[in-house]
């Protein structure tokens, strides 16, 4: 192990500088792509010289004001990458690991770090609307101003420094395109799928919202083979995907409530009212909702209780997939390594750092899953590329009951 000098280095990321721009985004350009200074990592931190990250609806929803927090902000949070420096404290990583940041560090020590995932650490979602590391410090500089951290990761950078609880190491085999993956997608779409749902073979399962974290849960799904497999989506040519994929039927929202379609579990992955009564509908008698989705705060939904009882139904939030990510990122790779879980799928396209406001548009369109930002370094390891099946879609429209 090495302990740090806490030196400084010059960076380049993507600083989010207005909360609710107008769209698009391409001719407003809230985010800037900055030189910043980044201070080293103090005791329990590393440094991560990032090599992939994919735009999710997480950085999204606080460009567009859904999800308030302090600008400036340098975002990103669905990232992997090598570690190049180790604070004195951190014994247990080593450097040159190849690891997935997590948006939602567990401290451990809170109440609810110990519900074995069920509900998220009350420390790290308190750092997390600060713009801070667990331990509350900051170390991203623009000139004279500082800049917080999005979701203790700020991975739209070619470097980061995390607290060690934000980051899993996985294998070099694992390439840097499907680990950064694992660290929000797959965590939240599949560990709803796995840990909340509990999903059996003896099981129905649908799933409403096929964006990234929708079809991860798919896939997820699909991999365990349970007794049908039913995907609800308004763009037709997600549904297709889904067919192609494994999915054993296909509805638009509306197709799927005017013919009763139900399931044992359904999982609904859109974060929209309307998305939500059309889960609620679906599911079948003593089924279960899990719903992933971030509704704007003062969003409401119209249900009829009764149903709850008269159907013995149970509706369960989920938050990251009701995850613990040390434990279930590597569940997750084994599964992709194994060929039980095609994540190559999820990623859409490659587009570079300074395209992404235009990917910010893109993904509110409903156009692609995961748009992964390369990040090029001279020293890079072998196992920095996936090969992928890009997901083409069509133009979308939101998802209504």
């Amino acid at each position: 192990m090495t302990t740090t000098s806490r030196e400084t280095r010059t960076i380049r990321g993507a600083v989010l500088n207005e909360i609710g721009a107008d769209a698009p985004f391409a001719s407003t350009r809230p985010i800037t792509i900055d030189t910043l200074t980044l201070e080293g990592p103090a005791e329990h931190e590393v440094l991560v010289r990032i090599e992939a990250a994919s735009i999710c609806h997480s950085d999204l929803s606080v460009v567009n004001g859904s999800r308030p927090r302090p600008v400036p902000m340098l975002l990103g949070h669905e990232a992997a990458g090598i570690v190049e420096e180790i604070g004195s404290g951190v014994t247990d990583i080593e450097l040159g690991q190849r690891v997935v940041l997590t948006f939602l560090p567990r401290c451990g020590e809170c109440r609810e770090c110990l519900t074995d995932g069920k509900l998220p650490c009350s420390n790290g979602s308190k750092t997390n609307e600060a713009g801070t590391l667990l331990d509350g410090s900051e170390h991203l500089q623009r000139g004279a101003e500082r800049v917080k951290h999005h979701l203790g990761c700020s991975g739209f950078a070619d470097y980061a420094v995390v607290d060690r609880r934000s980051i899993v190491p996985v294998g070099a085999d694992v390439p840097a395109d499907i680990a950064a993956v694992l660290g929000c997608a797959v965590l939240t779409g599949g560990g709803a799928v796995l840990n909340a749902a509990k999903l059996s073979k003896q099981h129905s399962v649908a799933v409403v919202g096929l964006g990234g974290v929708g079809m991860a849960a798919l896939l997820t799904a699909i991999g365990i083979e349970p007794r049908e497999v039913i995907a609800v989506d308004s763009n037709e040519s997600k549904l297709e995907l889904a067919r192609a994929w494994g999915a054993n039927a296909t509805y638009t929202p509306a197709e799927a409530v005017e013919q009763g379609i139900t399931a044992d579990v359904v999982i609904e992955a859109v974060g929209h009212p309307r998305a939500f009564e059309t889960a609620f509908n679906m599911i079948g008698f003593g089924g279960t909702l899990v719903t992933v989705g971030l509704p704007a705060p003062g969003a409401e939904s119209a249900i009829e209780p009764l149903k709850l009882t008269a159907r013995a139904q149970s509706v369960i939030g989920s938050y990251l997939g009701s995850a613990v990510p040390s434990r279930d990122i590597p569940k997750f790779e084994q599964l992709w390594r194994e060929g039980k879980l095609p994540l190559e799928r999820l990623i859409s396209d490659t587009i570079d750092l300074d395209d992404i406001n235009e990917g910010m548009d893109a993904l509110a369109a409903g156009t692609v899953l995961r748009q992964i930002i390369r990040f090029p370094h001279d020293s890079d390891q072998p196992g920095g590329e996936a090969t992928t099946e890009p997901a083409i879609l069509a133009d979308s429209v939101t998802v209504t009951a």
